[in-house]
């Protein structure tokens, strides 16, 4: 029978998702087995799953931390926003509705029933399951029906560690002031309290841990210093993406409102000669680009329109002219081509948009999503490579009769007559050493060594030292409770 315990947070982006990862890979060291979950996740950055669903990344970075497949019980409510107010629901992989925030509200109790289904599979086949909350408990307007977080861990009867960000200051105040606003039985779930991102001496700390023991009675499992190498693991949230680099090629990515599956950026991002630059609304793009990447989106004809807004088609089409690249990705594929055609309104209002005419393909939008894990490879160059794609409709046209792609025998992606515009609906592409060193070597770098896959795996190791030398582990494992 596995044991488990929740990592829930006083705050969003506390550092939750990482420490899970962490955790769950020191306990695999320590010779347990391990499964991640998350009841419900909101976020527009998505893994394909081995049974052919879609669940957060960040459980996908968990999952490798556990040495599994990532699968849709390990995340079995994933909102994906399409718009402020307005967001699809994903329910074990496979979307169901697409409703506005109030609505949501009614429809998440009776979605508890399907969490747990998923929490027990996960747990007949561990020792461990660690269980991440979301946002934060605090937010008791939203008790009612939850299945985020302390209605979860009220249903599946799981003790919980609640995690406070020093780094953002207020740290006592947002841990205490949880322990006053939750009722009594809320309270008491918690059985023990961390600090993370400390930067600095820890030791500075004691009196404030202390404080907080006194004042909550949760037992201290330790204050986190800050983890140096975080940022080589793939983010889950745009916010923690950074312009990085000083590098010799300069790729530009303008900030969709609806940016999804950004994890094409990391191993880019990795490389030493790589510089990425992520451009804010309101900001005109550089002119001294050598690519600009148009990454996913969630909403490709709402993104379309708010590139145009910013003025960003214009600055695009004058790189063109100036002999500049551009790379499409899935909703920033479909924006390339000649119009965009949504005749059932599966984004909002039905109708057809004119796309930027950089390539002469034409997308339609349908109800139907391409979930799949695939193996391809550059056509140009040979070099093999894993992505997965994670799109919703068909892109057709006489560019795409320059595919630069082979998926599994057929052709993918399209490219303009003089190859400097190209565009596919593989993600995870720049992950694959051989595929990502001869596109740069496409700029004149001398042959980069990088291998991100490896040093995603070296980072984790790193992350569960880190863990090992600061968290109480001992004690977490024994607060964890069979279920």
């Amino acid at each position: 029978m596995a044991r488990a315990i929740m990592i829930q947070g006083a705050g969003s982006n506390v550092g939750k998702s990482m420490l899970v990862a962490g955790i769950a890979r020191a306990l695999c060291q320590r010779g347990y087995t391990v499964a991640p979950f998350k009841p419900q996740n909101m976020s527009n950055n998505a893994a394909v799953t081995s049974d052919g669903g879609e669940i957060g990344r960040a459980q996908a970075l968990q999952a490798r931390a556990c040495g599994l497949a990532p699968h849709t019980d390990m995340n079995p409510v994933l909102l994906k926003p399409e718009t402020d107010v307005g967001a699809q629901v994903v329910v074990h992989g496979r979307r169901v509705a697409t409703v506005k925030a109030r609505d949501y509200g009614q429809m998440k109790a009776t979605l508890l029933p399907a969490v747990l289904d998923s929490f027990h599979r996960l747990a007949t086949g561990v020792d461990f399951v660690i269980i991440e909350g979301a946002g934060s408990p605090a937010e008791i307007n939203l008790r009612d029906g939850d299945i985020a977080n302390m209605g979860f861990a009220e249903a599946a009867h799981v003790p919980v560690v609640l995690i406070g960000d020093i780094d953002r200051g207020g740290v006592i105040a947002q841990l205490v002031g949880t322990h006053a606003v939750l009722p009594l039985a809320d309270r008491d779930r918690i059985k023990a309290f961390a600090v993370n991102k400390f930067r600095g001496d820890v030791s500075l700390f004691k009196d404030g841990a202390k404080s907080i023991a006194d004042m909550t009675g949760w037992a201290d499992l330790g204050t986190i210093p800050w983890f140096a190498d975080a940022h080589r693991l793939p983010a889950e949230d745009i916010m923690d993406i950074a312009s990085s680099g000083d590098g010799h090629i300069k790729i530009v990515v303008p900030r969709l409102s609806r940016i999804a599956n950004f994890d094409d950026l990391d191993p880019l991002a990795s490389e030493p000669n790589v510089t990425i630059e992520i451009v804010e609304a309101g900001r005109p793009l550089p002119a001294d680009a050598d690519v600009i990447l148009l990454p996913g989106t969630k909403s490709t004809i709402g993104d379309l329109a708010y590139l145009r807004a910013q003025g960003w088609d214009i600055d695009i089409l004058g790189h063109v002219r100036r002999g500049g690249r551009v790379l499409g990705i899935c909703g920033g594929y479909q924006m390339l081509g000649t119009w965009i055609d949504d005749p059932d309104g599966i984004e909002g209002t039905a109708g057809r948009v004119a796309g930027l005419g950089l390539l002469d393909v034409q997308t339609v939008m349908t109800g139907d999503k391409r979930l799949a894990e695939v193996s391809a490879r550059d056509i140009a160059t040979g070099a093999a490579l894993n992505a997965y794609e994670i799109h919703i409709g068909r892109t057709t046209g006489v560019d795409c009769e320059r595919a630069w792609l082979e998926v599994e025998g057929r052709p993918e992606g399209a490219q303009s007559r003089s190859g400097r515009v190209k565009g596919c609906y593989l993600h995870g592409l720049f992950a694959s050493d051989s595929f990502r060193h001869n596109y740069l070597a496409a700029f004149g770098l001398d042959a980069p060594q990088g291998n991100f896959e490896a040093g995603v795996d070296d980072t984790l190791d790193a992350l569960a030292k880190h863990i090992e030398a600061h968290l109480d582990l001992d004690t977490l494992i024994k607060l964890a409770e069979k279920v």
